[in-house]
């Protein structure tokens, strides 16, 4: 159930609830006022049984306007967060994760290691299937690796979901850590959820996802970034 629906349900239920305690304070009133007319001289009511009511009613309703408040500000974040989420399409963007889309022959990963190292790509289908392997070496700091889809086998890939693994070694040998980013342009954004997700081919990446955001333009001229270098 999306946050949108939360609050409108809530509004619903707030706006019943509201009425509800109105009918039911006016009514208390009425009762109040009818035994106040009534009550005998001699034994008079004891009001501090209506004066604990009272307070309580008026709990009652602050508390709904708290929650009227706590409503009204959720739907307008969430509303916040759709604007900014339209505005990622056509956009290059990179996020967290192995999977990157192969579009008309054409797919990136973005990937960052502490230091020099010879590293060791693998590109794999959606079935986990290895179709491209390439060796080379990088800098420290963010690395970009761009694939053509076309595979060792030297057969043209078709477009869809890929992923990579990168092994690095340093010049001793040993196994360097790698944080990997898949890189891909917004085509749409879904709303529907809890959290705007962005559409990239057939991939869905959550808008918290996002580690960075560029101009496509910018992204076709670039062969790498910061001291970093492309595989």
């Amino acid at each position: 159930m999306s946050v949108s629906s939360v609050a409108s349900n809530s509004a619903s239920s707030l706006t019943g609830s509201r009425a509800s305690i109105a009918d039911n304070f006016d009514t208390f009133l009425q009762l109040l006022t009818t035994q106040l007319k009534n009550q005998n001289p001699l034994d008079p009511l004891d009001t501090n049984a209506f004066t604990q009511q009272l307070v309580q009613f008026t709990g009652v309703e602050q508390q709904l306007k708290t929650n009227d408040f706590l409503a009204a500000m959720m739907s307008s974040t969430q509303n916040a967060s759709n604007s900014q989420a339209v505005g990622y399409i056509g956009k290059m963007v990179s996020a967290s994760g192995v999977k990157s889309e192969l579009v008309k022959g054409s797919a990136s990963w973005h990937f960052a290691i502490a230091k020099d190292a010879d590293v060791t790509v693998t590109v794999k289908d959606a079935k986990g299937n290895s179709v491209f392997t390439k060796q080379g070496s990088v800098k420290s700091g963010e690395s970009v690796f761009n694939w053509d889809g076309l595979g060792s086998d030297g057969t043209q890939k078709p477009d869809g979901s890929y992923t990579i693994s990168v092994q690095a070694r340093d010049s001793d040998g040993k196994l360097i850590d790698v944080a990997t980013e898949m890189t891909g342009e917004v085509t749409g954004i879904d709303l529907t959820g809890s959290e705007p997700v962005l559409i990239i081919g057939t991939a869905r990446v959550n808008l918290s996802s996002v580690l960075s955001v560029r101009s496509k333009t910018a992204t076709d001229t670039s062969t790498g970034t910061g001291t970093g270098s492309s595989v």
